[in-house]
């Protein structure tokens, strides 16, 4: 029987093992564009834009995903409960009490944000606050305070942004290619063509790949969200039966897109058939089925 400490070294050895992997294709990938183009050139520009893009998104990421779900912030004044069930499961956690945002909304969803845990943000739908009871309550926002922890924003913004970098270095080559390419080039002609027919078959599967790479990082970070959150409270059966509950509303978020949805607890899309290998979220009765099958 597994046990909340196993699913949570398994699932955060497979994200680092997916992160590796990334890592090699993302340069691989520069390395044949570079190679086709015969310019190292592009590759650097390439990297210094995507450099620039990761430390913009990581210092106002927080403020734009905020501002683009219209939530308001709540003082303690303003909710006394909600603000000290946050802040006794911080305590435990041994993290600072994050910033509690509320969107009104009464669709039942969370995200948490922020760039290091001393900045995190958790923000919750007045649905799921209304319609969850305070165990149930409790175990979604341990889910969120795990991905502030677990530094899962720092890794999905380096992850989306190595994303836009192989789209980006697939656009230009698409470009490059489409106006003659460099007639400078002095290889054999066997190394122009290898690397040519690979360039191009990449600049087409490469951006698919990178996405659904991507994706598989984001739910394996889910079911390490759920595993941590539970080993917080102690009690899975809470954050089992809010997903169980979140999982029969039929209601889509208003504010939510396709640049905020993998942040969500659960995909804030209803209604939607969507592919397994191009979903944000695991399937919610598989995450249900994992916490009812750990144990303390």
């Amino acid at each position: 029987m597994p046990t909340l400490y196993t699913h949570y070294d398994n699932n955060t050895r497979l994200t680092w093992v997916y992160m590796t992997l990334f890592l090699v294709f993302v340069i691989g990938v520069g390395y044949v564009f570079a190679q086709a183009m015969n310019s190292s050139g592009i590759l650097y520009a390439s990297v210094i834009f995507s450099v620039l893009m990761s430390f913009g998104s990581y210092w106002w990421s927080d403020k734009i995903v905020l501002s683009m779900s219209n939530a308001t912030l709540v003082e303690f004044e303003t909710n006394k409960e909600l603000y000290r069930l946050v802040e006794n499961l911080c305590i435990t956690a041994g993290l600072p009490t994050p910033k509690i945002y509320i969107i009104n909304d009464s669709a039942m969803n969370a995200f948490a944000t922020g760039r290091d845990p001393k900045h995190g943000v958790v923000c919750l739908t007045t649905g799921i606050i209304d319609r969850l009871d305070k165990a149930e309550l409790e175990g979604v926002i341990a889910h969120e305070l795990s991905h502030i922890g677990n530094r899962d924003i720092l890794l999905s913004t380096v992850v989306v942004v190595m994303v836009g970098f192989i789209a980006l270095l697939a656009d230009w080559f698409r470009h490059w290619a489409f106006f003659g390419g460099s007639s400078d080039d002095e290889r054999p002609a066997q190394i122009k063509i290898v690397f040519m027919v690979a360039a191009i078959a990449l600049s087409i599967l490469a951006p698919i790949a990178g996405m659904m790479m991507q994706l598989a990082i984001s739910r394996k970070r889910e079911f390490l969200a759920d595993a941590s959150g539970a080993l917080l409270t102690r009690y899975p059966e809470g954050l089992a039966s809010a997903l169980e509950k979140i999982s029969h509303d039929t209601e889509p978020l208003e504010v939510a897109n396709r640049a905020t949805a993998h942040l969500f607890i659960a995909n804030p899309f209803k209604g939607v058939r969507v592919s397994a290998l191009f979903m944000t979220h695991p399937p919610i009765q598989e995450r249900i089925a994992a916490l009812r099958g750990m144990k303390l």
